[in-house]
């Protein structure tokens, strides 16, 4: 038995012991021949996945480092393969995407000394992902503006649609919509000249989805969505996948379609993906249907973790409890002329100072006309004034009673030459 097939073998039952032999079989292999090299890179792997199990973050960041001077005599092709490997290993770790970012950046300045162009490229796109999860949009957008000119240069065509598509994500998530549009359009452009792996359909499919949906278009968002969920489904990526299927019921209940939700639900791609993410989504929707404020808050309540972490579907649904709260409001004022606000907030289950606030804000939009008598605690209520079109109708008038009088100066001057 080789001293790597015995490492591997006791990293169950004596990782202490499996560490140590792992140390040996890098430290003794300097100068390496093939079989070696083979047995180095083994050595490597194990050792790292020993680290990544152990969570021993340092010591897997030492391993990247120390691992690089060996690595110089390796073929281009491996060592990219093996540093890509060793950075996955920090991502099942929470917590470290500081560090991950720190070994990326130091990985970058070793692969431009060592002039290995194609892992410095993949190793700033993976930077630019970094940074974009730190929310650090800027160092990541300087970071994408030059690495495009370089892939676009090179004709990469897989690396640049991958870059474009992490642009679009960025600039969606700074609400620059038209930018984020465009960066997609040139990715899916990029795409359909080489061939596109499921993974990287999915996440264009993905990002599609989500410009439609920005633009209110839910219905050609969902179909997006369900191509993003088979593609994810596809490749066992559950965590996009389930992002994708509550992508799907956003899309449904903003049409106030909810009796589709629950078809979706009973259907068998959603039996796969149901747990808490999707039963939060389940509850806004009945919440919308019955548009009931208290289940509407409840159900945030209850799912907060859930319905906040993912921003896009924070933003929509802030808006969708607006509305809501904005019709119920509307709905509860109207056979009043004067109405105690306190009484209000009863009606609508909200606390005082909530709904307060609230119809302040439609008072100032024009939702409505009406004052707050804050000395009473009072909302009055205005008949809505006629609108008098006669100002509309003389300024008509004079407009066109300009053209007129400058068509016959025109002529007058023309009969004049």
């Amino acid at each position: 038995m080789s001293r790597l097939e015995s490492a591997q073998k006791l990293v169950k039952e004596d990782p202490a012991k499996a560490e140590s032999v792992y140390k040996d079989i890098l430290s003794k292999n300097s100068g390496l021949n093939d079989a070696a090299m083979k047995e180095y890179e083994g050595a490597l792997m194990g050792l790292g996945e020993l680290y990544r199990d152990q969570r021993r973050v340092d010591e897997l960041a030492e391993l990247v480092k120390a691992s690089r001077l060996e690595m110089s005599s390796f073929a281009k092709a491996k060592t990219a393969k093996i540093v890509r490997a060793l950075l996955d290993f920090f991502t099942t770790i929470p917590d470290t995407l500081e560090i991950q970012i720190s070994v990326t950046k130091s990985c970058i300045e070793w692969a431009i000394e060592e002039k290995r162009n194609f892992l410095k490229q993949n190793l700033e796109t993976r930077l630019i992902g970094l940074l974009f999860q730190k929310h650090s949009y800027q160092d990541a957008l300087a970071l994408v503006n030059g690495l495009l000119r370089e892939l676009k240069r090179l004709d990469d065509k897989m690396m640049l649609v991958e870059v474009q598509l992490l642009e679009s994500r960025i600039y969606h998530a700074i609400r620059n919509i038209p930018k984020a549009r465009a960066a997609l359009t040139s990715a899916r452009t990029s795409a359909h000249a080489v061939y596109c792996p499921p993974l990287m359909q999915a996440g264009l499919d993905m990002q599609s989805g989500i410009l439609h949906t920005e633009d209110k278009d839910y219905n050609t968002a969902y179909s997006y969505f369900i191509e993003a969920l088979e593609g994810y489904s596809s490749q066992e990526e559950t965590s996009k996948a389930t992002s994708a299927l509550k992508y799907m019921l956003l899309t449904k209940i903003m049409l106030n379609l909810t009796d589709d939700v629950d078809q979706i639900l009973t259907g068998k791609a959603a039996l796969k993906y149901m747990g808490r993410d999707v039963e939060a989504m389940k509850a806004i929707s009945e919440a919308h249907k019955s548009r009931s404020l208290a289940k509407f808050e409840q159900a945030l309540l209850t799912y907060k973790v859930e319905l906040s972490a993912d921003p896009f579907i924070r933003a929509h649904f802030t808006a969708l409890y607006n509305t809501l709260l904005e019709q119920n409001l509307v709905r509860v004022i109207e056979p009043f002329s004067r109405v105690e606000i306190e009484h209000v907030a009863k009606l609508v289950g909200l606390d005082t100072a909530h709904v307060e606030n609230k119809l302040s804000q439609m008072i100032l939009d024009k939702m409505f006309s009406g004052v707050l008598d804050q000395g009473t605690g009072c909302l009055i209520i205005f008949d809505e004034p006629v609108k008098d079109r006669g100002y509309e109708a003389a300024l008509d008038t004079i407009n066109k009673l300009s053209n007129v009088v400058d068509v016959l100066y025109t002529n007058q001057a023309s009969s004049l030459d």
